[in-house]
């Protein structure tokens, strides 16, 4: 049956990160690190009054390695490790994230982007809408009729014309996208000097990468040379974009139901 509110999938490790980063480093009277807490807490605030959501889960990545690492050991290698007063963070943020009666899901041995897909796909099924928040771009590949992206921290909405708009491509054509341009924070190895404007531009032209390689030849200069030299590698760089949609789960979009707050754990973390 179709709901007519949008279930609200929220990518708190995005969350975690922006905030960290959008806000002074706020302590509180016993010197502990608060800032990022206070930013997603408040974010999740926002979006709550805004939709009012009758399912919704907040996703973080598990810690630990997942099956990318396993099909490319270099994965993220070029990330620095994570800061220790954003990592003492985590578990009082998602211990509050509870006490606010939020479904909360970390999975391990994948990232917080494919239980965010399976979610998505599996209620798009189900005719249910499904609204992500996220800032992450690799999200964009699941935009479709029924799962539209929000960006919390300037309001921003992504449906198909959406990501067209900013990305010059389909979100059929994302993970292609995302395999040219490549992406050095999590070491995936693109198209050298391969922005997204050329990205974009062979892919409207060629309409997917798998055609895109069968007409290398036909790029010239040294983009075309580029392109070519990196043909054994892009099939990797595919797999390590794509989006898994079949994450074995323990819950199903109609079990994330929002809970009665836990007053008494609120205001004694708040406190």
């Amino acid at each position: 049956m179709a709901s007519a509110k949008p279930l609200i999938l929220v990518d708190g490790s995005s969350y975690l990160f922006r905030a960290y980063h959008a806000l002074p480093p706020l302590t509180n009277s016993k010197g502990e690190a608060t800032g990022a807490m206070v930013g997603v807490i408040n974010m999740l605030r926002k979006l709550i009054d805004e939709y009012q959501p009758e399912h919704i889960a907040v996703v973080f990545d598990a810690s630990g390695k997942t099956f990318r690492d396993d099909i490319y050991p270099a994965y993220k290698a070029n990330r620095p490790p994570m800061p220790d007063d954003l990592r003492e963070q985590i578990e009082p943020l998602q211990a509050i994230i509870r006490a606010m009666g939020l479904p909360l899901l970390v999975i391990p041995d994948v990232e917080a982007d494919d239980v965010i897909g399976t979610l998505a796909m599996q209620a798009a099924n189900q005719a249910m809408p499904t609204l992500i928040s996220t800032g992450d771009k690799d999200l964009a590949q699941l935009v479709n009729e029924r799962i539209t992206l929000i960006n919390t921290m300037n309001g921003t909405l992504l449906d198909r014309e959406g990501v067209r708009e900013k990305f010059g491509v389909t979100p059929e054509q994302m993970v292609d996208f995302l395999s040219l341009v490549g992406d050095s924070v999590d070491n995936i190895p693109g198209v050298p000097k391969c922005g997204p404007k050329t990205a974009a531009k062979w892919l409207q032209t060629y309409g997917s990468l798998e055609r895109l390689l069968a007409h290398a030849d036909e790029i010239k200069g040294k983009a075309g040379e580029n392109l070519r030299d990196s043909l054994a590698q892009l099939p990797l760089s595919q797999a390590l974009t794509t989006i898994k949609l079949d994450v074995p789960l323990p819950v199903g979009p109609a079990d994330l139901q929002p809970q009665p707050p836990d007053r008494d754990g609120l205001c004694a973390w708040f406190t």
